[in-house]
């Protein structure tokens, strides 16, 4: 089966039409290395040549249209980062602009005057006039806008490459090269008869001609259809082998017992009874310990939903079965603040409890690392100081890794070598992750989801008020800390951006100060730019309600617990995300009183901001945020999953193609439940491609 597949695999230089200097510049701009990379290179958009506008038919609120115009005059406008190359574009019914902010050479010396050209684009209205910015312009030739009903393919392209031919028409003069040369014996069939029956799919061969060249809108749906099944199903099937692999052969260490951490701390110490939530999650994680394999499950749960007391008990399992357990948090003062937790939590049990981030230095460090080496550490909490080769331990058994995705993966991978068998993983995360993403992100973990808040948890007031409230704000803030409740003022900035007007952290604390004088009120303020002991002085201030008000950046998202903390005012809003929203939401209603978070944001709010607030303000819960961070930022953009080792799907979309995602889910459980190996004759389709396309580099998605 191998040379079916020798073609694809050509560099990219000895195509018709490329050449080294090209060929380096598709590698460098589009990471195009092989024939095979260029098929994938799908368009993003296809454009019915048949249809035309003049001038005078542009409305404000049309889409994309396609002008046919002679360039009349050109000229380079504005200075510094207004300038811009526009050109004056007139047909028989009127004039426009075409206008370039970026690649201003390349435009300068593309766009020639007294020629014919078809630009498409966007049409907005600057100054009265109707313009286009940016747009795909081509010259005009009498073929190209023949009646011949056929759909024209848009490719993404660079100003480097257009300025070498390779814009959008020269990829596509390309791609016809190449789609000349591939036979079906270069993409023989990958799915089963069965699968191709049962979703009647066109054929592979013809669904990549039909993708770059669609003959009508009915064939091309067909291809999308079929490409996208295809790396949808593929990248389930490799995820479930991978766990159902791990699980066959990942020997792990087997925590039998319960005495005497796990049982007194239970039945003496726990400060609060366990939610049913919780009790399900621990008991599915015992399960996976007394299995004999190594676990490797991802926590999720909402903000305060108690994912850090589940954490504890199975680090109890593991301490009484003679193992050690290792914490490992993003930062030094969620490390601190989980260190105190854990060392009250469990005072009079007889543990020893450490701490290690980069602040442990000199003799304190080397004592430390001693004594965890000889065992006399049961539990060690730390920042990414763990994975320091220095770091020994006697017998790890358990690594529990808190909001995991701040984390690369290879940092979590190397916790994994700290002793002969790997540990068990727990990853725990407080961004509940929808079911979509979970199942390409994580689908080869067991997951557990705590669904459910600790009782007396009331839920979160959430207003969205603009600049001019502010003094409505401050009046509010005042009320509440003359009830005798303390308020978080929080920025998204430590400078002074020239760039964007927003309020900055230092002025921001200049202006409360003001607006909340001593003696009357007192401040703290907290950045990642302190140094540790005075950002510590500062939190500890605050939580023993020395000061009512604490000024800080978004290093207090993760990990302070002030219960008497109940307003949460985020200052420019609109420069987080949802999920950055809900996080620091979740630092205030830890305590009896009713809780509020109040946006503040500027006058001025995109659309997509504007869905935000409105988001935050209708819902607490987080699933249906994260849900709602999906749609509107897209999978690359969320937290962590540019590093957590996401298959780059080339058409696939994780938003839009949510139903197809599942039905392939669906086959491929189908398929792996009645031949796991696929060594069938049926599969053997799916067998040859897998070998195929097999990747030799590190999978670090088994931790992710």
């Amino acid at each position: 089966m191998a040379t079916s597949y020798q073609l694809l695999a050509t560099p990219i230089e000895y195509l018709k039409g490329v050449g080294p200097q090209r060929a380096e510049l598709l590698k460098k701009e589009l990471n195009l290395f092989t024939f095979g990379d260029l098929l994938h290179h799908f368009p993003f958009r296809y454009i019915d040549r048949t249809s035309f506008y003049k001038i005078n038919q542009l409305m404000p609120n049309t889409q994309y249209v396609q002008v046919i115009g002679k360039v009349m005059e050109k000229n380079v406008v504005g200075d510094g980062k207004g300038k811009r190359f526009v050109a004056y574009f007139a047909d028989d019914t009127g004039e426009m602009e075409l206008v370039w902010f970026q690649g201003l050479r390349w435009a300068e010396k593309a766009v020639e005057i007294g020629k014919k050209y078809i630009a498409f684009g966007k049409p907005g209205i600057f100054r009265g006039e109707y313009s286009i910015v940016h747009p795909d312009i081509s010259p005009y030739e009498e073929e190209t806008v023949q009646a011949d009903g056929r759909l024209y393919p848009m490719y993404s392209s660079t100003e480097k490459l257009k300025s070498r031919g390779l814009h959008s028409r020269g990829l596509e003069k390309l791609l016809s090269t190449l789609l000349a040369l591939v036979t079906v014996h270069d993409l023989p069939e990958n799915l089963t008869a069965g699968l191709i029956r049962q979703f009647e799919f066109m054929p592979r061969f013809d669904a990549y001609r039909q993708i770059h060249f669609p003959d009508k809108d009915q064939t091309l749906e067909q291809a999308k259809n079929r490409l996208k099944f295809e790396e949808f199903f593929f990248s389930q099937v490799r995820i479930l082998q991978m766990k159902s692999g791990r699980k066959k052969t990942s020997s792990g260490f087997v925590f039998s017992s319960l005495d005497p951490s796990f049982n007194r701390f239970y039945a003496e110490k726990m400060p609060f009874q366990l939610t049913a939530a919780q009790k399900r999650v621990v008991k599915e994680i015992r399960s996976d310990l007394l299995s004999g394999k190594q676990m490797n499950r991802l926590l999720q749960g909402d903000v305060g939903s108690g994912k850090t007391m589940v954490s504890l008990l199975v680090m109890l399992m593991a301490i009484d079965n003679s193992f050690q357990s290792a914490m490992m948090v993003p930062t030094e003062l969620l490390a601190l603040q989980h260190y105190r937790s854990l060392t009250k939590l469990t005072e009079g049990l007889g543990l020893r409890i450490g701490l290690l981030t980069a602040s442990v230095k000199g003799r304190e460090r080397k004592q430390l690392l001693a004594s965890l080496q000889e065992g006399e550490v049961h539990l060690l909490v730390g920042t990414h100081a763990l994975i320091e080769d220095k770091v020994v331990f006697k017998n790890l058994g358990l690594i529990v890794i808190d909001e995991q995705h701040r984390f690369g993966v290879e940092q979590r991978a190397s916790l994994w070598t700290k002793n002969h068998l790997p540990p068990h993983v727990l990853v725990m995360t407080a961004t509940p992750i929808p079911r979509t993403l979970a199942m390409t992100l994580y689908g080869d973990l067991d997951v557990s989801t705590i669904d459910e808040l600790p009782p007396g948890r009331k839920p979160i007031t959430t207003v969205h008020r603009f600049d001019a409230a502010r003094l409505r704000v401050f009046g509010f803030m005042k009320e509440q800390i003359a009830a005798g409740r303390q308020v978080y003022i929080v920025y998204p900035l430590i400078e002074e951006s020239e760039k964007q007007d927003y309020k900055y952290l230092m002025d921001g604390y200049e202006s409360i100060a003001r607006a909340f004088p001593l003696p009357d009120f007192a401040i703290s303020i907290v950045h990642g730019k302190m140094k540790p002991e005075a950002r510590d002085f500062e939190m500890q201030r605050f939580l023993q309600n020395q000061t009512q008000i604490m000024v800080a950046t978004t290093v207090i998202e993760v990990g302070v617990d002030v219960p008497n903390a109940s307003v949460m005012v985020i200052e420019s809003a609109e420069r987080f995300g949802l999920s950055q929203l809900h996080q620091l939401r979740g630092r205030v209603g830890r305590g009896a009183e009713h809780s509020y978070c109040i946006l503040l944001t500027g006058d001025k709010l995109s659309a997509e901001a504007r869905a935000r607030m409105n988001i935050l303000t209708e819902t607490n819960d987080g699933f249906r945020i994260a849900e709602e961070d999906l749609k509107l930022r897209g999978p690359g953009d969320l937290e962590g999953t540019r590093q957590s080792g996401i298959e780059p799907f080339h058409i696939a979309d994780l938003v839009r193609d949510q139903q197809i995602l599942l039905q392939a889910r669906t086959a491929a459980e189908q398929i792996l439940s009645e031949d796991p190996s696929l060594q069938s004759e049926q599969n053997a389709s799916l067998r040859n491609y897998l070998l195929s396309t097999r990747k030799k580099e590190k999978r670090w998605s088994r931790i992710s």
